[in-house]
């Protein structure tokens, strides 16, 4: 008699952790986030493992990575999630309707959120979907003010709420090519006001006594894409977001510590409907479910 295969079922919450110690690199930062013990996340993690056959993580005392096993489970896992949430959806005999106004930062304009939004218009396509992207300080103010119902924005000091999605580093980026005059003021390409990554870069550098000068502004990332991949200067931007054709500045440059940033989702106090409620969280739900990045 054969024996009965038992493999290729994966737990969707250890699909979730999984994902989130791929995300964070941390088994205690995923735990933290999930509102797990560090304990229990490295239990699920091994029973996946166990379920896979395959080591997924590779661990040693100076951190975590992915192996080349846990590069392919990234997709599988967001893969299966995604088509959980979809069954779901369907068999709960509910179809959202009405008008979702979601923000989104222009951090993402390059990420995999398009493959996100694609799969929810996809699942609810009585929705109406309407997407605001701007920079993260527009964001809040206009979340504040009632014009949106669901934002995934940086977290800004004076508004410290929200779920938090990513937890990354800001770099400063440029050109390759770029050579960096000590001697002469920092060239600077940067978002306008209120933009929180150029709040924090200005910050940073006056409390440094680096001097600077602003070489180019814009609304867009694009624009200051194409800005710094023509060697115009240098831009303060998300570590694991960064552009094709842009790379970190070499510490040798002496540029200070931009420190970290957080993303986050956040609900309007005051949504509309109960339509729009329900719509902002079932979005919501899938952008956690995959991370962003």
């Amino acid at each position: 008699m054969t024996a009965a295969y038992t493999g290729g079922v994966y737990d969707p919450s250890q699909l979730r952790t999984f994902l989130m110690v791929a995300q964070t690199l941390s088994f205690t930062q995923a735990g933290h986030r999930l509102g797990l013990r560090q304990s229990t996340v490295s239990q699920q993690v091994r029973r996946l493992e166990a379920a896979v056959g395959r080591p997924l993580f590779a661990r040693d005392t100076h951190g975590v990575e992915l192996t080349e096993d846990g590069e392919a489970m990234l997709g599988f896992a967001r893969t299966i999630l995604e088509a959980n949430e979809r069954a779901a959806s369907w068999f709960r005999g509910t179809r959202l309707r009405g008008r979702l106004r979601f923000g989104a930062s222009e951090d993402f304009v390059l990420s995999r959120l398009p493959e996100i939004l694609e799969g929810f218009r996809r699942d609810h396509p009585e929705v109406d979907l309407e997407l605001t992207v701007e920079l993260s300080g527009t964001l809040h103010e206009r979340l504040a003010a009632g014009k949106l119902d669901l934002v995934l924005a940086k977290r800004s000091e004076d508004r410290p709420g929200g779920r938090l999605v990513w937890r990354d580093k800001l770099v400063w980026i440029g050109a390759e090519r770029l050579r960096l005059d000590p001697d002469r003021p920092l060239p600077l390409i940067v978002f306008p006001p209120p933009g929180l990554t150029r709040a924090r870069a200005l910050e940073v550098l006056e409390r440094h006594g680096r001097p600077w000068r602003i070489v180019c502004t814009s609304g867009s990332l694009n624009g200051l894409v194409a800005a710094a991949r023509a060697g115009l200067g240098v831009m303060a931007h998300t570590r694991g977001l960064i552009p094709p054709g842009l790379a970190p500045v070499p510490d040798r440059a002496g540029l200070p510590d931009l420190g970290p940033v957080e993303f986050v989702l956040l609900h309007g106090r005051r949504q509309r409907d109960s339509a729009a409620r329900a719509a902002a969280d079932r979005l919501a739900a899938a952008i956690l479910a995959g991370p962003v990045p």
